[in-house]
């Protein structure tokens, strides 16, 4: 004689079922994350291989330091300009078909810069510039969106990827030049690894289902919201300092009197530091109610080691490096968890990545540009700490609202 379940029997199997993650969906969570940390190396390298070769670039160019400050900011503002329109694209196309474009642009950009004119070496950081502003969107929302249990893992992980880019490319980016026997080699190389995970990613992609129609889907406005406001400052301030340390650090310490490779080995080790320091903020800041002190105590760290490498005397550089390596990693780790905690869900947090990091690099932009502007002003560095120490301060001061344990109101 045979069985049946009642109807609630039925329900309950199937919610057990449902619980147990089936060794299919924990595979493709771990795909997917790998991906996540592969597409995020590549979110970095194009700004720290040519901090450490910047002397060599403008003198076979005949840049100016004003053209050299020009050249470190324009893929800063790129960030700013292109980043809105990722959460659209993402709506329509979808964000894994988004993420695929994303590396294609990199990866052409950074490869035109082996062409020895300043045209394409402008066109080419543009080009990667705006891919790199739409990566930045989006992996904090598919971490939200695909991870909800692990967010500030993922977090810590995917930040501790992008600094482990940036700190390859600023060890590697002077030997590789000399190996290649051009600097245009030194900095087209990291097209490689951009076009490698384009092709690791491509199927994948391909065979993600595209969304349902945008027009389906209400409008998301966050411009009325002042804790959005706070995030967006808090963001750009944290990246115009992030910008100073990886398109100024290496040419400061080298005006300190430092040699290209000794400067290239320092910033790769402060960068390193900030790998470490990326993957434990994120869990401390998700136990923590608030992250309001933690937020200006990072801010603080970050800005005075930065204007002490310009200051201090010469022996303690190392010291510096490593120290400021710790607060900017932090500092980093921060404002990208920040995003996430502030928002209710995915889309909200697609929609206050795209704002924060609109704002953000729109207003990180004026940093690196400023150092440039200041030093083929002046002639030396030692201006520029009073314009970190006054970032470090508006940071501090923005990341105190934005840790408030609040989320933002979107209005649709």
């Amino acid at each position: 004689m045979t069985t049946r379940n009642t109807p609630s029997e039925t329900i309950s199997d199937h919610a057990r079922a449902a619980s147990l993650p089936s060794s299919t969906a924990v595979k493709g969570g771990i795909f997917l994350g790998l991906c996540l940390l592969l597409i995020a190396f590549n979110l970095r390298p194009l700004f720290s291989s040519l901090s450490v070769l910047l002397p060599e670039v403008s003198q076979a160019l005949n840049l100016s330091g004003a053209m050299a400050g020009y050249l470190t900011t324009l893929p800063v503002l790129c960030l700013g300009l292109f980043a809105p329109f990722a959460p659209g694209l993402a709506d329509r196309f979808g964000v894994e078909r988004v993420l695929l474009s994303v590396l294609v642009l990199i990866g052409t950009g950074t490869a035109l810069r082996a062409v020895d004119m300043t045209t394409t070496l402008f066109l080419g950081s543009a080009m990667a510039g705006a891919g790199i502003a739409m990566g930045n969107v989006l992996l904090p929302s598919v971490v939200k969106r695909d991870f909800p249990d692990r967010v500030a893992l993922m977090t810590g992980l995917f930040t501790m990827s992008l600094c482990g880019g940036a700190a390859a490319a600023a060890a590697l980016a002077v030997p590789l030049a000399a190996w290649g026997g051009s600097w245009q080699f030194g900095l087209a190389v990291w097209a490689l690894p951009a076009f490698a995970v384009a092709l690791f990613w491509t199927p994948y992609s391909l065979k993600s289902k595209t969304p349902a129609s945008s027009r389906h889907l209400p409008r998301i406005r966050l411009l009325h919201d002042g804790l959005a406001w706070q995030v967006a400052c808090f963001m750009g301030l944290q990246s115009a300092l992030a910008y100073c340390v990886l398109g100024w650090m290496a040419p400061i310490l080298r005006w300190r009197g430092l040699d290209a490779v000794t400067a290239g080995f320092y910033v790769s080790a402060s960068v390193m530091v900030q790998v470490a320091t990326c993957l434990l903020v994120p869990p401390i800041a998700a136990r923590m109610r608030s992250q309001s002190l933690l937020n200006a105590g990072l801010a603080l760290l970050a800005a005075l080691t930065l204007a002490g490498l310009v200051l201090a005397p010469v022996g303690l550089l190392p010291v510096l490096a490593l120290l400021q390596g710790i607060g900017q990693g932090g500092l980093f780790a921060i404002a990208m968890t920040v995003i996430i905690l502030r928002s209710p869900d995915s889309r909200v947090a697609a929609r206050l990545s795209g704002m924060s990091q609109t704002i953000g690099y729109l207003l990180a932009a004026f940093g690196p540009m400023l150092v440039g502007s200041l030093y083929a002003s002046t002639g030396g560095h030692g201006a520029s700490a009073w314009l970190i120490l006054g970032i470090g301060l508006a940071a501090m001061v923005s990341g105190w609202g934005a840790g408030r344990p609040l989320h933002v109101k979107p209005r649709e």
